[in-house]
């Protein structure tokens, strides 16, 4: 039983094949020559068609001495005659339209171009000659169709616009995308439904960047399409940063050497992406040798001219192109046009047929094709159609417009350009300045349903006309890859960098091929290219993040600020020390002939400057650094200015030439005055230097790029030298004086002692400004600081070491006689 049922299912197919194959015959006897007419009706309108129902031309030989063969067009190409049908069936919707020319019938003169350029040709020049031959001896001097609708094929359109043009017959393109035809010098009258690549090559570069394919092949139709298409492509994927391992060009009519070397130079590519740019004839013949060199394993990103061409949607090619993704123009319905292409069939199956034809039978009239599929007959997938129901609709709304303004015929090129209606779908039609509609597409992706069948499947959209930014969306989860894959391929030609490293592009190399170098310190990097911190910030370990630059000052919780602070605060509490002894012998004549009150206020000053160097450790402050200069300015005035008061006085007791008793002794008031005097000048300075330039905290970025080194800035360098020049002015006025009274009778000569002191002092401070200038960053503190405790405790030590050995180890020299040497006189 089963076999019986195989066997009827076997007849049935096998004799509808028998039909369409004599069905072809009868076509291509009586339309294979594109000299005559394919499809014809008369009317008070006539639109002209052009498209290549016949995808073949016949070769015919040609001598000097004869007229060429006409060119005879074969294998039926059953998608394009759906065309020419939906044209038809568009034309009949206006004739039965009361709004849409009314009263008024059009009629169509449809060609078959063959797609070939020069039966486009003769379809024009038929097109526009009102004779049955198109290369007659005479031409009928009028046109006899008001508009042209077609061709698929760009290369055949380009003829049939300038063709046309010269007679203002507008052309509207149902499937031509070349961006040259928008170029309205050269094709004025032209229009078309469909995008331009422009837009399509644009959008491609875009999809081919989202995914992160920098290294992709590509292949392109070897004519008008291809050519400028690819070109546009190259253009913006080159702008997007992505390079074209190659560019290779085929043409329907290549040889099979020609088709197998592209074929092997996508096979030894290393790009796992190709972009291919091709129409359909040319994308059948490159998969045929494709699946002869068992090429798998790439991802193909398509045009619109084959994405969803079922043709190609077949079994033996779903391993290669399984998980393709390309743009598409978008799906639409149209109403009633499925019974329309049913009903050409079934007239077709029940009066065709020639009964001449020996052993052919008679068809029954019971013969459907609702059960059959094939390319005429599908409209799950009507978007070049609707292109077509568009453009006769474009023309109708024309002419309607053109007879309701009383115009001629000649201005139907001007009433095209501004027509904008709505078709019963809701989809609006209108053109812009250059004759091409709103750059619209859905993104296809083709997946294998529960059949195992290919079908494309929407995953997004682009829209030219949204801001930057908006016009490409897709649904990334829906997306299916080559094998089936869920995972996105990668395509590159090197491998991104680690974080921390810049990409170098090798010499003769394109820019997408790359060596990985570390960046710099303070660089980080985003695989790319390195980049700065910004200037407070520094790179991590792994130099893939700016994270806030160390500060660096001097700080009590380091060594050596701990160091200097125990110093300061030992300085400081020795001086006390000594203050104490000195108030405990204050009655001595040691003492008393030290003036105890400048010896008292020295010992204060000292504490003073130890304790002044704390201000100089911690985090620099507005209050910190303002203080610390003028402290140490002040009392290092205060200091010298009691030295220098205590040489004067004895220099003076000591070189006067009246006796001791007769001298009259320095008034204490005159001594403080000359220490206050001392001491204002300074604070005199201080004010200035503090009201004009202030010191102020001050963040060091250029001695150490990898810190920030936090100091007090001086604000004016010449307040801080003349506070410092000052201090130094007083000390060699203190050592010019005591150097002059060394020599002075006195078995406790004080003066020697003032001398040594400030030998110290100025050795000091002298070696100071050279290490402070060139000291980096805290350094240049802790030399400060370190001048600050040396000064200040050689003042301590030469002055009051002495003293403080009498008064505590040799107490029988703290006598009056012997301060005046007269034990050794006796002796």
């Amino acid at each position: 039983m089963a076999i019986h049922v195989i066997h009827v299912y076997f007849l049935f197919f096998l004799y509808v094949f028998v039909l369409l194959k004599l069905y072809e015959t009868a076509v291509c006897e009586m339309w294979g020559s594109p000299e005559f007419p394919l499809l014809f009706k008369s009317g008070d309108i006539m639109i002209g068609g052009a498209f290549f129902v016949h995808s073949q031309v016949s070769a015919s030989s040609v001598t000097s001495s004869d007229a060429p063969d006409p060119l005879i067009c074969t294998r039926l190409n059953f998608r394009e005659f759906r065309f020419a049908q939906t044209m038809i069936f568009a034309i009949e919707e206006i004739n039965n339209s009361s709004s849409l020319l009314p009263n008024i019938s059009v009629g169509y003169k449809i060609f078959d171009s063959c797609g070939s350029t020069l039966p486009s040709t003769r379809a024009a020049l038929g097109l526009i000659n009102g004779q049955e031959r198109t290369f007659g001896k005479s031409c009928s001097g009028q046109s006899t169709v008001h508009a042209i609708v077609g061709a698929t094929k760009s290369s055949s359109t380009i003829v049939l616009s300038q063709i046309a043009g010269i007679f203002q017959i507008p052309v509207i393109s149902h499937f031509s995308t070349c961006a040259c035809l928008s170029n309205r010098k050269e094709h004025p009258s032209f229009f078309r439904t469909i995008p331009s690549d422009y837009y399509q090559s644009r959008a491609l570069a875009q999809l081919v960047k989202h995914f992160g394919w920098t290294w992709v092949g590509a292949v392109r139709s070897d004519n008008d399409y291809g050519n400028n298409g690819m070109a546009t492509f190259i253009e913006a994927a080159t702008q997007e940063g992505i390079c074209v391992e190659y560019s290779e060009a085929i043409s329907w009519t290549s040889l099979d050497e020609q088709v197998e070397r592209v074929v092997r130079v996508i096979k030894t590519g290393t790009a796992k992406v190709v972009v291919a740019f091709l129409g359909y004839d040319e994308m059948d013949i490159l998969l045929e040798e494709a699946l002869r060199q068992n090429i798998t394993g790439l991802q193909w990103v398509g045009s619109e001219s084959w994405i969803t061409s079922s043709n190609l949607a077949l079994r033996k090619y779903s391993g290669i192109l399984t998980g393709s993704i390309g743009f598409a123009i978008k799906k639409a319905k149209i109403a009633g046009l499925q019974e329309f292409l049913l009903q050409f069939w079934e007239e077709t199956f029940g009066c065709s047929f020639q009964p001449s034809l020996q052993g052919v039978k008679q068809c029954s009239g019971s013969e459907r094709l609702r059960d059959i599929k094939n390319p005429f007959t599908d409209v799950s997938e009507l978007r070049i159609s609707n292109n077509v129901y568009k453009a006769v609709y474009a023309v109708a709304h024309a002419m309607h417009s053109m007879l309701k303004c009383g115009e001629k015929s000649e201005e139907i090129a001007k009433h095209i350009q501004d027509v904008n209606f709505s078709l019963q779908s809701g989809e609006k039609v209108y053109f812009d300045e250059r004759g091409d509609p709103p750059a619209t597409y859905q993104l296809v992706n083709w997946q294998k349903n529960s059949a195992g069948d290919t079908v494309f499947v929407t995953v997004g959209s682009y829209d030219a006309s949204l801001p930057d930014g908006k016009q490409f969306t897709i649904k990334e989860m829906n997306l299916t890859w080559f094998g089936e894959s869920k995972q996105v391929p990668i395509s590159v030609c090197s491998e991104s960098c680690f974080p921390g490293f810049r990409q170098a592009v090798i010499k003769g190399k394109p820019i997408c091929c790359f060596s990985c170098i570390a960046c710099a310190a303070g660089e980080i990097s985003n695989s790319t290219k390195c980049s700065p911190c910004p200037l407070e910030y520094w790179s991590n370990e792994d130099h893939n993040k700016c994270v806030p630059k160390v500060i660096e000052f001097l700080s009590y919780e380091e060594t050596m600020g701990a160091l200097l602070a125990g110093f300061s605060l030992f300085g400081a509490s020795l001086t006390l020390v000594v203050s104490f002894v000195f108030f405990w012998f204050r009655h001595t004549p040691l003492v008393k002939a030290s003036n105890s009150e400048l010896s008292f206020l020295l010992l204060l000053s000292l504490t003073l400057c130890f304790l002044c160097a704390l201000t100089f450790i911690g985090q620099p402050t507005d209050w910190s650094c303002m203080l610390r200069h003028v402290a140490f300015g002040i009392t290092f005035a205060l200091c010298i200015s009691c030295i220098l008061t205590k040489t004067i006085t004895v220099v003076i007791a000591f070189t006067a030439k009246r006796p001791a008793n007769t001298v009259p002794q320095c008034s204490v008031l005159l001594q403080r005055m000359g220490v206050l005097g001392g001491t204002f000048l300074q604070v005199l300075i201080c004010v200035v230097w503090l009201t004009l330039a202030p010191p102020f905290p001050h963040k060091n970025t250029v001695y150490a790029a990898e810190r920030i080194i936090l100091e007090c800035s001086l604000g004016s360098s010449i307040g801080f030298w003349v506070v410092l020049g000052y201090i130094g002015l007083l000390a060699v006025l203190c050592l010019i004086l005591a150097f002059l009274a060394r020599k002075l009778p006195d078995n406790f000569n004080e003066a020697k002692f003032i001398t040594f002191s400030m030998l110290i002092f100025i050795a000091v401070w002298v070696t100071f400004i050279p290490a402070y200038v060139s000291s980096p960053g805290k350094f240049t503190v802790a030399v400060e600081i370190f001048a600050i405790l040396a000064s200040s405790f050689g003042l301590l030590f030469c002055i009051f070491a002495p003293k403080c050995y009498i008064l505590l180890l040799k107490p029988e020299r703290n006598t009056k006689n012997h301060m005046m040497g007269r034990n050794q006189v006796k002796t």
